[in-house]
């Protein structure tokens, strides 16, 4: 298979050592790094590359690194005004080597969005905003994957009193289409079945405790069934995430952030891995952010970003 892009994300972050780690982890799925080397812990072991397609000959116990100049060394922990253009330049790069058919897949390592806006007045909320934007604006949903669990959130990044105003029926549909059509073209899926959470506590229990669930979330899900799309809900949220509720179904989809985010972080904190659907290629992250509290110390766990390469490579497969 084609290889992986991996970018190197916040250089003052711990994306540099978390890609050797995944490196030693993963000696035999090829994918290459595109970073400054010079951002790269003294005395690692890697091996400049001219173009993806040298990754795969690259020595196993070396980490291929496509060369990205930045201006100026990293410093753990702390951001640097002068490297926030060289990240966004490394996505867009990345993008257009995986657009080109280059690289089966783009993986992104944690960026900070504050250091990005400050220093490069990076206007998107996050990675998948901007990836979707360089795409020609083609709508987007953040899955949350792990072997355990998928979810998706309607909603992601409001408030949670912001939540009922947006939560729409457009919005909701458009979830689970994105939802239902990246399960079969990402995760070889052929007949996805989606849980659909309520907004409410009890899914409204009948609308004592919201009405949402009776004038919004129920009928559409009635109109979509209608069509056959496999779905179940609107389910209390609290009663959707045990082993046996999660057997039934091979994602759900949840209204608002927290949801979504609390049952996969709590089944599987350090494996998560976060999928942007929609996109016309493969990206994944590690569901986790840039750590400056422990960068440059070599303690980092490479435990996510290993699950967003791995699945990256299954994303591909399943692509062809």
């Amino acid at each position: 298979m084609l290889p992986i892009a991996l970018t190197c994300g916040e250089p003052a972050g711990i994306g540099a050592e978390i890609a050797v780690k995944a490196r030693a982890a993963l000696p035999d799925l090829p994918f290459f790094w595109i970073g400054d080397p010079a951002h790269l812990a003294p005395g690692t072991a890697f091996h400049p590359i001219a173009s993806p397609a040298e990754a795969a000959s690259v020595a196993p116990d070396r980490l291929p690194v496509l060369p990205h100049g930045f201006d100026g060394p990293a410093c753990p922990g702390t951001p640097r005004p002068e490297h926030a253009q060289g990240v966004i330049d490394v996505i867009a790069r990345a993008v257009d080597l995986v657009t080109r058919g280059e690289a089966a897949a783009l993986c992104t390592l944690p960026i900070h969005k504050k250091a990005l806006k400050d220093g490069a007045g990076f206007a998107f909320p996050g990675h998948t905003e901007y990836l979707a934007h360089l795409a020609g604006g083609v709508p987007v949903v953040m899955m949350l994957a792990s072997e355990t669990l998928r979810v998706v959130p309607a909603t992601i990044h409001v408030a949670l009193a912001e939540v009922p105003r947006l939560l729409t029926a457009d919005l909701l549909e458009e979830v689970i289409r994105l939802t239902h059509a990246g399960l079969i073209r990402d995760f070889g899926i052929a007949a996805p079945r989606i849980a659909v959470a309520g907004l409410n506590p009890h899914a409204g229990e009948g609308g004592a405790m919201g009405s949402e669930e009776l004038t919004l979330i129920a009928p559409l899900l009635a109109r979509l069934r209608a069509e056959g799309l496999d779905l179940a809900g609107p389910m209390s949220a609290d009663t959707m995430f045990h082993a046996r509720a999660r057997a039934r179904y091979d994602a759900a989809v949840c209204m608002y952030h927290d949801q979504a985010l609390i049952p996969i972080k709590t089944l599987a904190f350090d494996e998560g891995v976060n999928v942007t659907l929609g996109l016309p290629f493969i990206r994944t992250s590690p569901d986790h952010g840039t750590g400056f509290d422990i960068a440059g110390q070599g303690i980092a766990r490479a435990d996510s970003t290993v699950a967003a390469l791995r699945m990256a490579a299954r994303m591909a497969a399943s692509r062809g």
